[in-house]
């Protein structure tokens, strides 16, 4: 099998960085509404499960941007520049 082509490692900060923040701020929401003396006990859980979730849609998002990189880099020959495919 090919290798895929790299991504852009400044594409993919970009189109993670919105994402980063929403986690990040929900983060700081589990914190702050776990009830004091069991902050930790309280908001543990839920973020772990946001930074899985962070993590998961990473990996999507790179993969994703690979796969788009190496189709980027193919050129069919049944196509034209102009757009519609040529007879075949």
């Amino acid at each position: 099998m090919d290798q895929l082509p790299p991504m852009s490692r400044e594409e993919f900060i970009a189109a993670m960085r919105r994402k980063c923040e929403d986690i990040l701020g929900q983060v700081a929401d589990a914190i702050n509404q776990a009830p004091t003396g069991s902050v930790i006990a309280g908001s543990e859980e839920k973020v772990r499960d946001l930074f899985g979730d962070l993590r998961q849609q990473a990996f999507e998002m790179g993969l994703q941007m690979r796969l788009d990189a190496a189709e980027a880099a193919f050129s069919p020959s049944a196509r034209s520049e102009d757009g519609p495919e040529a007879p075949q």
